[in-house]
């Protein structure tokens, strides 16, 4: 007999109000499949663990823009003291927008001798 298993609160590489899709920014971003309110934190985006950068789904394709972005990065110390990244929006995004931020996470900031 076949046993059957929940996978209802299985990991998701991506919240289901967004998509991957491609861009006219930069190859490939997100975009919102349904709208999503100002201020909603969509989920882990990095994590700097044991002295590496860990980029999750979510993180590896909203697209850089320099002005007006939609989403920011929100950082946060986990309890293990680890950099956490997570991505949040800035103002209410439509269906169909792509989710854009300014990069400015501390990875690309980093002097070149650190």
């Amino acid at each position: 007999m076949m046993m059957m298993i929940n996978f209802k609160n299985t990991y998701k590489p991506l919240p289901s109000c967004v998509t991957i899709k491609e861009s006219g920014i930069h190859g490939l971003g997100l975009f919102a499949t349904e709208d999503i309110p100002e201020d909603t934190e969509l989920g882990l985006m990095r994590l700097f663990y044991y002295g590496s950068w860990i980029r999750t789904a979510l993180g590896s394709y909203p697209n850089h823009v320099d002005t007006d972005p939609n989403c920011f990065n929100r950082w946060s110390l986990n309890d293990f003291n680890d950099d956490e990244y997570y991505l949040v929006t800035t103002k209410n995004i439509s269906i169909g927008d792509e989710l854009t931020l300014t990069y400015k996470m501390g990875e690309y900031h980093k002097p070149a001798d650190a």
